[in-house]
């Protein structure tokens, strides 16, 4: 089930969307605008998942270890492969 959501877009903005439709990106107006706010759903999560890494190893910067340790794991992965 979908809810109408009243919306008013300017001149340009509707025909950017027309352009979009037109191009294939939705079958109408409507798909367009819900694959829009798929994607900037997607953009918004991913940016906070981003952002909840860089602050973590700002918290707890990487060590020597830690790349000794990253490095030992590659190659025994690496060694494991079929080649």
């Amino acid at each position: 089930m979908t809810t109408p959501v009243p919306t008013r877009f300017s001149d340009e903005e509707i025909d950017l969307i027309d352009e979009l439709v037109a191009h294939g990106v939705g079958d109408s107006r409507s798909a367009v605008i819900r694959r829009a706010v798929a994607h900037l759903a997607d953009a918004v999560r991913r940016a906070r998942v981003g952002a909840a890494i860089a602050d973590s190893y700002r918290r707890r910067p990487q060590t020597t270890q830690d790349d000794e340790l990253a490095m030992g794991n590659a190659i025994a992965l690496t060694e494991a492969e079929p080649w």
